[in-house]
């Protein structure tokens, strides 16, 4: 893999600048919000323990997933915190890939495993960042770690932060990792074993989708049709390769550490960004049908009086 990078220090610092501004005009902080150093109590030493496993094999990203899971759903809200509903999504595509590692649809199944058990470092690193109050808390994670009680937001938006951040965040990094120890590619073997994980996305998107949906998202989802499972699959496609993109750049920038460092910057930021427009599109939607729902109560209560005035005449 040979590609050449010119690097514009300059404009990387503005637009890194200009991202963390924008974001806080999208997010300003609100109060019901988990506030910053608030980490995972009260299961912050549970959750530390956890994070403290360094996972060798996917069986153990499985049983930490699992584990995580536990410790979520006893967070408040009870059974409603809103990280739980990612991490049980990233339970459901991680152990698709675990059967597909024992199939003979991979082609090298010692990358495709390497490049899951870096890619989960990256999760369980920033679960334990944030549970240990440190600023060092990827920007793209804090924004849903620090919601994870808030109602306000759905338990679909909430997964899709997750997957925001996974993917257009710790994705290029873990492919990283993964070709510092096997190598970059250098040719098409490995890719096709990158992309056979977008047919499992392809695969588990609409019941992992609907598993998610408030009664009102699952009938904008019926008006809809299959329109939203083809175009979330393209959107996952679409960052997945650009995951792929954003790593052979950074790889190129690898010797220069401050190069890197004000690269990795960007990436955090413009995903953090991307983050805070979920949120904002999720709240259009659920105004609207807040909206629509009480108009609803509205109608029927005013029609339940009429029929009781009309039997009482």
């Amino acid at each position: 893999m040979t590609t050449t990078t010119t690097f514009d220090r300059i404009g990387v610092q503005s637009s890194a600048q200009l991202l963390r501004e924008e974001r806080r005009r999208l997010a300003p902080d609100e109060p019901g919000l988990v506030p910053a150093g608030q980490g995972w109590a009260p299961a912050a030493r549970e959750m530390a323990e956890l994070c403290a496993d360094c996972p060798q094999t996917i069986g153990e990203v499985l049983r930490m997933l699992t584990r995580a899971q536990e410790i979520m759903n006893e967070l408040p809200p009870p059974a409603k915190n809103r990280v739980a509903a990612f991490n049980s999504l990233y339970f459901t595509i991680t152990d698709r890939v675990a059967t597909a590692l024992r199939g003979t649809s991979v082609r090298d199944g010692d990358f495709l495993e390497l490049l899951d058990i870096e890619f989960a470092k990256r999760y369980f690193d920033a679960l334990r960042l944030w549970g240990e109050e440190n600023q060092a808390t990827p920007d793209a994670w804090e924004v849903l770690f620090r919601r994870a009680q808030d109602h306000r937001i759905s338990k679909l938006a909430a997964a899709m932060l997750g997957v925001n951040a996974h993917i257009n965040h710790d994705l290029a990094l873990a492919l990283l990792a993964t070709w510092d120890q096997l190598g970059p590619p250098r040719d098409d073997l490995v890719h096709p074993d990158y992309l056979l994980v977008n047919e499992i996305f392809y695969a588990e998107i609409p019941p992992l989708r609907r598993r998610y949906s408030t009664r009102w998202q699952l009938r904008i989802d019926g008006l809809v049709g299959d329109l939203d499972d083809w175009s979330q699959s393209v959107l996952v496609a679409a960052t997945r390769a650009r995951a792929w993109e954003q790593a052979e750049r950074l790889w190129a920038l690898r010797a220069d550490e401050e190069d890197l460092a004000r690269a990795l910057l960007v990436m955090d930021r413009a995903s953090a960004y991307v983050g805070e427009l979920l949120i904002a599109g999720d709240s259009v939607v659920n105004r609207v049908g807040a909206v629509l729902r009480a108009g609803r109560d509205t109608a029927r209560s005013g029609f339940s009086r009429l029929l009781h005035r009309d039997r009482v005449s």
